[in-house]
C-alpha cells in the first residue's frame, strides 16, 4: 500500500468556527484517517512547522502527497515547492485537492496560472465521471451530487489534462473540468476540486471514494517513459551511408 503524507495549511480550521466544527482537528487529520481505514500508512504535515513539515526526509519517504490549501499560498516557502516538484517528477504521487490550485507546486508543475472564476453562495454541484473507465472512478456512479459547494467555472488556465476523469455542473449553470490527470517526468499528478472549508464536502462516501482510488493511481510505478541520463549510442539502428564504425 503506498505511504501518504497529507498537507495542509491548517489555517481556516484555526481562525473559522464553521471549518473547526467540520474538522476539529484539521482536514488534513481527517483525510489522513480516509486513508489510514482503507490500510495506508499516512502521516500529515502542515504549514506551520520548520520547512512545512516537508523535509528531504519525509518526500523521500512518501509515495503520494495530498495538498490542501486556500489562503495561505504565498507563506509556502519557494525551496520547499521546488523541493516537491522535484520529488513528483523523480516519482512521488501529487493529489492537490479544492483550492490547491493556486499552490506553488501545481503551479511549477503545470507551468500555467491556474486561474479560474468562482463564486461562494453554497450551491448545488453535480460531478459527472466522464471517463468511468479510469481507476479514479471506481466504484462511483454514473454521476453523484454535492449538496453545498463553492462554485469554480472555466476558463480553467491549466495545461490540457492527460485525462479527464470528472466534469462538474453547478446550480448557477457553470462547468467546471474537477478531475483532471496528469504525468509530470516520472510521477503522476491528479486535482480534484471540490473541498471547501466550510462544506462537509470530505464526509461524502463519494468523494471519500474518490480520494481513495487516487492514492492507488498516483503511486510511484516501476520504470520511467524518459531516460534518466544522457546516454551515448555508438550504433545506429539503421545504416547510415557512408558511416563507419570508430
Amino acid at each position: 500500500m503506498p505511504t501518504i503524507t497529507v498537507w495542509n495549511e491548517y489555517v481556516h480550521e484555526k481562525e473559522n468556527d464553521r471549518a473547526a466544527e467540520l474538522y476539529p482537528d484539521g482536514i488534513h487529520e481527517h483525510i489522513a484517517e480516509i486513508l489510514a481505514e482503507a490500510g495506508h500508512d499516512t502521516h500529515t504535515a502542515t504549514l506551520q512547522e520548520p520547512d512545512h513539515g516537508l523535509t528531504e526526509d519525509v518526500l523521500e519517504d512518501t509515495d503520494v502527497l495530498y495538498w490542501w490549501g486556500h489562503i495561505a499560498h504565498d507563506e509556502v516557502a519557494d525551496q520547499v515547492a521546488e523541493r516537491v516538484a522535484r520529488h513528483v517528477r523523480e516519482g512521488m504521487g501529487l493529489v492537490v485537492l479544492h483550492s490547491g490550485h493556486h499552490s506553488k507546486p501545481f503551479r511549477k508543475l503545470l507551468g500555467m496560472d491556474a486561474d479560474l472564476t468562482w463564486r461562494e453562495v453554497g450551491e448545488r454541484e453535480r460531478l459527472h465521471v466522464i471517463d468511468p473507465g479510469h481507476p479514479i472512478a471506481s466504484g462511483l456512479p454514473e454521476s453523484f451530487v454535492v449538496p453545498e459547494a463553492e462554485m469554480y467555472g472555466e476558463p480553467f488556465t491549466v495545461p490540457e489534462p492527460d485525462r479527464l476523469v470528472f466534469v462538474s455542473w453547478f446550480e448557477g449553470g457553470e462547468v467546471f473540468r474537477s478531475g483532471c490527470c496528469y504525468r509530470r517526468g516520472k510521477g503522476r499528478v491528479f486535482y480534484f476540486r471540490p473541498g471547501h472549508e466550510t462544506y462537509p464536502v470530505y464526509h461524502q462516501s463519494e468523494v471519500q471514494t474518490v480520494l481513495r482510488n487516487a492514492a492507488e493511481w498516483a503511486a510511484p510505478v516501476e520504470g520511467s517513459p524518459y531516460p534518466t541520463e544522457p546516454r551515448n549510442v555508438p550504433d545506429p539502428a539503421e545504416d547510415i551511408d557512408g558511416y563507419e564504425p570508430r
